[in-house]
């Protein structure tokens, strides 16, 4: 099994092609056959057109016979989470309200990749909105981690994380607002990078919290993440968040600084209990092994970390609010039957009705309440003050080291259902990973090591726009030890 393509990195393959020994029609075929083999179990697509990515898999392998290959990308299938624009393919967002929508353009990290010859392959579940963290929000499926098919995959990015991990894509993009990229990326045993906020354009991406959003790469290894990362990355005039900087080039930059010396800091506020965080153990020997190489590690602090949720849950959902008032059944979305109507409010509120799930309709009515008259002042504005106060205490920090090392999630994946009823512990499951969105750093994860045969991942947060030392320290450890070749026991 391990044999098989589409179980070999992006990297690999890439190898494989540029030397002809495959054809991007063979790796695109291995693919879809898996995908059919498998998804009925992990149900990580929301659709996806074989006819259309073995035509695109042709179109690839021309280039390259006539010599005209646009990159290390070219050929690679990657998996599109269902919440980014791609013209003419669905965009549901795994919601109801967005049940026949077909988008007429492409978000621009699409059309990055449209120009690296990557084949899009299909559309990924994920929590309506983006919003949760266990793809089981999804108004069209709840997705199965592949290491446990009676546990989560995470959320919100639950159906890219599943499809890297069992081998129905190479690669794939998801969104990441509080660790929806992270923390699906560690329950799925692979690896996830949210950006620094502006490093890759918004540009086509379905708003959840305008502020926190980030579209980021997923792979089974630091070098496939990092060279999906440079097809998408830079300065996107449609994006008015963009940030204009040069990009680096992050697989270079794997090699340029192999062997550094990191200065590493340990949170003191996120180590805290560190005996009752399941996850730890693993971490706790990933740290021992940056020990050994010859990384220095000091305790810093993050004093305003016990506020990050709270932060979080009045910013998104109030972001949120606003956000999903396009969607009133009267334009483009779903409408709910007229003759039941008394008038135009009235479809409007039925349509929001029928159309958004539990989650979402929580998520809104929360942003609503805290922007209302009478408590913008006590709970909006007071959040956008403690969320500069968390931003300075990482600028704080990283005076002092190069990158933080931290759990991703506090525990592995756990049983479908056993959060569902208390959306309060459900929230704390990001508890290590909104931090970063607060305060728009880059943060990645990566497989650690197992708990009860179940992934854990290492997160390693960097300086804004560092994503370079932050693959390179990534990578050390990843080269160090095999867990990219270790798979689910998928039939």
């Amino acid at each position: 099994m391990s044999d098989a393509l589409y179980y070999k990195s992006a990297s690999e393959l890439s190898e494989l092609l540029a030397r002809k020994e495959i054809s991007s029609v063979e790796l695109m075929q291995s693919v879809i056959d898996r995908t059919k083999a498998v998804d009925d179990q992990v149900k990580a697509f929301n659709s996806f057109d074989e006819k259309d990515a073995l035509k695109q898999a042709t179109e690839s392998d021309k280039r390259r016979e006539e010599g005209e290959s646009r990159g290390p990308l070219d050929g690679i299938p990657v998996g599109i989470k269902d919440v980014l624009a791609v013209k003419d393919q669905p965009l549901t967002c795994s919601s109801k309200i967005l049940a026949d929508f077909i988008s007429p353009y492409d978000a621009t990290c699409i059309r990055n990749l449209k120009q690296s010859g990557a084949i899009l392959w299909g559309r990924l579940n994920m929590d309506e909105f983006a919003m949760g963290s266990s793809t089981e929000n999804s108004g069209t499926k709840v997705t199965c981690n592949p290491w446990n098919l009676d546990c989560i995959p995470g959320g919100s990015s639950g159906g890219s994380a599943a499809a890297v991990s069992a081998g129905e894509a190479i690669v794939s993009l998801g969104s990441d607002t509080g660790g929806s990229i992270r923390q699906p990326a560690s329950h799925c045993g692979i690896v996830g990078l949210k950006p620094t906020y502006g490093r890759v354009s918004r540009y086509g991406l379905a708003a959840f919290a305008s502020s926190l959003d980030q579209v980021g790469p997923m792979g089974r290894t630091v070098r496939d993440v990092a060279a999906l990362l440079q097809s998408i990355s830079g300065h996107d005039i449609h994006d008015s968040t963009s940030y204009k900087t040069e990009v680096p080039d992050y697989v270079a930059a794997i090699d340029r600084f192999k062997g550094k010396k990191w200065t590493i800091g340990l949170p003191k506020e996120y180590f805290e209990n560190a005996s009752d965080v399941a996850s730890m153990g693993p971490v706790e020997k990933a740290i021992e092994f940056y020990k050994s190489i010859g990384c220095e590690f000091k305790e810093v602090s993050l004093p305003h970390t016990e506020y990050a949720v709270a932060t979080y849950y009045i910013v998104a959902t109030a972001e949120a609010s606003s956000n999903l008032a396009r969607y009133d059944g009267i334009r483009y979305t779903h409408r709910a039957a007229e003759f039941d109507a008394k008038d135009s409010v009235d479809i409007y509120c039925q349509s929001r009705a029928e159309g958004f799930g539990n989650e979402v309709k929580r998520r809104v009515l929360l942003g609503t309440y805290v922007l209302s008259s009478g408590y913008y002042d006590a709970y909006y504005l007071k959040a956008q003050k403690t969320r500069t106060l968390i931003r300075q205490d990482f600028v704080e920090a990283f005076k002092e080291v190069d990158a933080l090392l931290t759990p991703t999630a506090p525990s592995p994946a756990f049983k479908r259902g056993a959060h569902s009823g208390d959306p309060l512990s459900m929230y704390l499951s990001d508890i290590y990973t909104i931090s970063a969105n607060l305060a728009g750093i880059p943060g990645m994860s990566l497989p650690c090591g197992y708990v009860d045969g179940l992934p854990v991942g290492l997160q390693i947060l960097g300086k804004p726009f560092k994503e370079d030392e932050l693959v390179a320290i990534g990578d050390a450890f990843e080269s160090a030890h095999d867990y990219k070749n270790e798979h689910p026991a998928l039939v």
